[in-house]
């Protein structure tokens, strides 16, 4: 140390740190999307935020048919009808894998115009007319027009200008041949690109945001892309989520069937929930899955993000519950409450419109723990673990004294009184105890704390005891 002569300053830590901002509810959305229609069309298999809808079309464009690309179905809730941002969009569809080519296809013109039935990756396309290929802006131009077809014009002074017909030839895209291969995903043994589902644990990494629920619309009623949407909500083997799923209404049509489906495809995990049937809204239909991710998101942000409200009993954009096939269904109270006891979320018509009905995690009936069974407890714990990491994340690897405990502490507990306070918790504390830190642990770097946690459970059953009161009789003679 130099000499020194005069009064300096230094600094020490604060004793207390302020805990991280963690989005509760982010979720993250795998599916096909019609990338051809796209602006700026963003690559197969990357994850990308988009915080409204025109940039979520910019990236990857938009049709009607929900069937073919089932992001657009998300894109159409999440952003239209509830007015809900961010969302992570990860599409599966990919231009270079799902087609084919067409060698040669004759296209008769109308009037210089004329069309392409099939959906054509417009780069690749080739126009030829007697065996001469023309130039694209100087003998015709070439765009997509309604429901995706691509439409050919003559320019005037062109080749083709006064032509009754032309020769195409393009590469044919199928969004059909997407599997469910595609939406697992996995790493491509000749590129190494991570690929599928697998890409949920490049989000936080890249764009500093923990994915709170996991999303497949359509594709989640197949059991083994249910299978690792339950196994993706450990997300960097620290981070918890909720996986969000849906019985597929082709074969499951009563109410009756949906608990055997649940049970015989093991949807029975306390991250997963499961829905029945589909909603619609005038004429067209959402997963259940895709509305209740918009509810669950909307309680959050009305609550400063912090998710402890349940999403049951709450308003749906719908105006009925279907089918894929279009079949109206209509439940009572008595038939949702068969779907809740088996650990399936619905929609019902009763009092206030259609509503989200349902408090329970698809492990219920199974396990009664509360932490595990009721969703908005879940996500609660998912919520306070997740915060409680990246808050002090930035603590790994500090010295294991007696400051870096207290301050753990300290900041911990002055965070969960402020939730207590505003009833987001009915209580809650951590504490450093001696009986869970041996010293064959502190040795080793290793130390725990015990968090206790309790958030209020749902009101799933309010009862009023009515009784004939004789005492009031009296009043008679008053």
């Amino acid at each position: 140390m130099s000499y020194r002569h005069g009064i300096y300053g230094s600094e020490v830590p604060t004793s207390l740190i302020p805990m991280t901002n963690t989005d509760a509810c982010l979720p993250v959305v795998f599916g096909t999307a019609p990338i051809h229609l796209a602006s700026f069309p963003a690559e197969a298999n990357t994850p990308v935020l988009c915080y409204d809808y025109a940039e979520a079309v910019a990236a990857f464009g938009y049709s009607d048919d929900w069937d073919k690309y089932t992001l657009c179905e998300f894109m159409k809730s999440h952003f239209a009808l509830f007015n809900m941002a961010p969302v992570v969009f990860i599409n599966v569809f990919d231009q270079a894998q799902h087609k084919e080519n067409v060698a040669s296809e004759t296209v008769t013109l109308t009037d210089g115009t004329g069309a392409i039935d099939n959906i054509v990756y417009l780069p690749s396309l080739v126009v030829k007319a007697d065996n001469e290929v023309l130039t694209k802006n100087i003998d015709y131009t070439a765009s997509y027009g309604e429901e995706g077809k691509v439409i050919i014009n003559s320019v005037p002074g062109g080749a083709i200008e006064n032509a009754e017909s032309i020769t195409v030839a393009y590469d044919k895209l199928k969004p059909e041949e997407v599997t469910a291969d595609d939406i697992i995903g996995g790493i491509d043994i000749s590129t190494g690109k991570t690929e599928g589902l697998e890409l949920i644990n490049d989000i936080f990494p890249k764009f500093g945001l923990i994915p709170g629920q996991i999303i497949a619309p359509k594709w989640s009623t197949n059991p083994e892309v249910a299978a690792v949407l339950k196994a993706k909500t450990t997300v960097n083997g620290i981070f918890k989520a909720m996986a969000l799923n849906d019985i597929p209404t082709e074969t499951i049509k009563k109410y009756t069937a949906a608990s055997e489906w649940k049970n015989s495809n093991n949807y029975n995990d306390n991250r997963q929930i499961l829905c029945w049937p589909k909603v619609r809204l005038s004429d067209k239909q959402y997963h259940l899955s895709t509305q209740l991710a918009g509810v669950i998101c909307k309680l959050a942000s009305e609550n400063g993000d912090v998710p402890y409200k349940s999403p049951s009993n709450k308003s749906l954009q719908a105006n009925g519950a279907c089918l894929a096939d279009g079949t109206e269904i209509t439940l009572g109270p008595e038939k949702a409450n068969y779907l809740n006891g088996q650990g399936i979320l619905t929609a019902l018509n009763f009092i206030g419109g259609w509503k989200t009905w349902g408090n329970r995690t698809c492990c219920y009936p199974s396990n009664t723990d509360p932490k595990d069974s009721f969703i908005p407890v879940r996500v609660m714990f998912n919520w306070v673990n997740n915060t409680l990491i990246t808050t002090f994340w930035s603590k790994i690897d500090d010295p294991t004294n007696k400051r870096l405990i207290e301050t753990i502490v300290d900041s911990a507990n002055v965070w969960l009184n402020g939730l207590t306070s505003r009833q987001f918790l009915l209580g809650g504390r951590v504490e450093f105890r001696a009986d869970e830190n041996p010293t064959t642990d502190l040795i080793d770097g290793i130390i725990k704390f015990h968090v206790y946690l309790t958030p209020p459970t749902p009101a799933r059953e309010i009862e009023f005891i009515q009784e004939f009161d004789i005492n009031y009789y009296s009043t008679l003679f008053s």
